[in-house]
């Protein structure tokens, strides 16, 4: 039988089988990410050997990109003006002081733990810095979550992926020796600034162009989602085609724009897009998990996962405990802790190693090895606590608002739900 065939048969049973689960997955500690990376492993290159896919292919590449652009977008989307107006300090600070701190300390481990250059160390510390968008879309969107924890960690993921990319370019150029004098620091506020600005243009450009409802459009529903949908892939494509900016940025700035000037457009994204958006990540995590092998993820053997548990304890809680000090919302040891473990690693690390292994980075195979090890890792673990973390911060934020209206108290800033 053709792979394409095979390939059918194993997603239109993954779809049967979790639409058949979701209702006892949304009860309990189960994860259908995690489920669905267990299952691609369990039939690709480590396991049966049913899904036959190469990491180096260009459509598992091309499908890593489709998913985080679509998921960047979706989150965009997500974020109010009113929070980005009145919250934006948080994720400010988690990215300008967080990301380069959990970068180093991943850098650190990666150089006398398992003995890379410091390069090689440099760029798992970039591959490893980002949050995922995707894994991290459980808790934003869950409505017991306090507002500020959600819009924090959005912001958040939606950045630091294209923040790592112009981190990877440089770390990735010096390695291969085709550096040519790049300044890092200029390239990375020259690929930021344009990707802002061309996200700003878009998402201008989008909320202009279709008309608001009772304007005589006549457009249906399905059409504005599949509308939103275009502005995100357009964006991207110009970016990608023109070679100047960072892609990412730009889409999910433009997101944020269309979404803030036009809200009825987000609401039916939100409402008519979420089948696309299962669709896209059950594709990818499937796809991730058949190119994995479990002699690549422990090459390096116990050093690995002691990078693993560098990278999802120590690294992310340091990170983000050092730039939340002296905060002026003041938020609760509860809040920070919870911050501090929702970072997953996923799709962004997962879509840039493919473009190093593409490239022929030399030392990119045992960089990717350790960072495939440290998704699977976090797929899994946060997969498996994102509910019952959400549900354990919705209780603390709940005893918080009772508390102070007992006191008569204003209610904290990151006990509003």
């Amino acid at each position: 039988m053709e792979t394409f065939e095979i390939a059918l048969i194993v997603l239109g049973a993954l779809l049967m089988i979790g639409a058949l689960l979701s209702g006892y997955v949304k009860r309990s500690f189960l994860s259908l990410t995690a489920l669905y990376v267990l299952v691609g492993f369990a039939l690709g290159q480590g396991g049966l050997a049913v899904l036959d896919f190469n990491a180096q292919e260009g459509f598992v590449k091309e499908l890593a990109i489709l998913a985080l652009v679509v998921i960047l977008f979706r989150d965009g989307l997500e974020v109010e003006a009113e929070l980005l107006a009145k919250q934006w300090h948080l994720p400010l600070r988690k990215l300008i002081i967080a990301m380069p701190i959990t970068a180093a300390i991943i850098t650190l481990a990666g150089h006398f733990i398992v003995g890379l250059s410091w390069l090689e160390a440099a760029l798992l510390g970039a591959l490893l810095s980002p949050t995922d968008p995707v894994l991290s879309s459980a808790v934003v969107t869950n409505p017991r979550v306090p507002r500020l924890i959600r819009n924090s960690l959005n912001l958040e993921s939606g950045l630091n992926d294209g923040l790592a990319l112009a981190l990877i370019i440089p770390v990735a150029a010096a390695l291969k020796g085709t550096s040519d004098g790049m300044v890092w620091w200029q390239f990375m506020l020259e690929d930021m600034a344009i990707g802002f600005a061309a996200g700003i243009a878009f998402g201008y450009l989008a909320s202009v162009l279709i008309p608001r409802s009772g304007e005589g459009s006549g457009i249906p529903d399905h059409h504005k989602v599949l509308y939103a949908l275009g502005v995100a892939l357009l964006t991207y494509g110009i970016l990608s085609f023109a070679g100047h900016g960072n892609a990412f940025i730009a889409v999910y700035v433009c997101a944020i724009t269309l979404g803030v000037r036009r809200a009825d457009i987000r609401d039916y994204f939100n409402s008519g897009a979420e089948e696309i958006v299962e669709l896209v990540k059950l594709g990818i995590f499937v796809v991730f998990g058949s190119i994995l092998t479990v002699q690549a993820l422990f090459s390096d053997g116990w050093a690995a996962v002691a990078v693993v548990v560098v990278t999802l304890t120590v690294a992310r809680t340091a990170g983000v405990w050092l730039s939340l000090i002296g905060n002026r919302e003041r938020l609760s040891t509860q809040t920070k802790a919870f911050m501090s473990w929702f970072g997953p690693k996923g799709v962004a690390t997962m879509t840039y190693s493919l473009f190093l292994l593409a490239l022929g980075i030399p030392g990119a195979t045992e960089v990717t090895n350790l960072a495939a090890l440290c998704v699977v890792t976090s797929i899994i673990a946060h997969g498996l606590t994102d509910t019952p973390g959400a549900n354990w911060i919705g209780r603390v934020a709940a005893a918080a608002r009772e508390k102070a209206q007992r006191d008569g108290q204003p209610v904290p800033p990151d006990a509003i739900v």
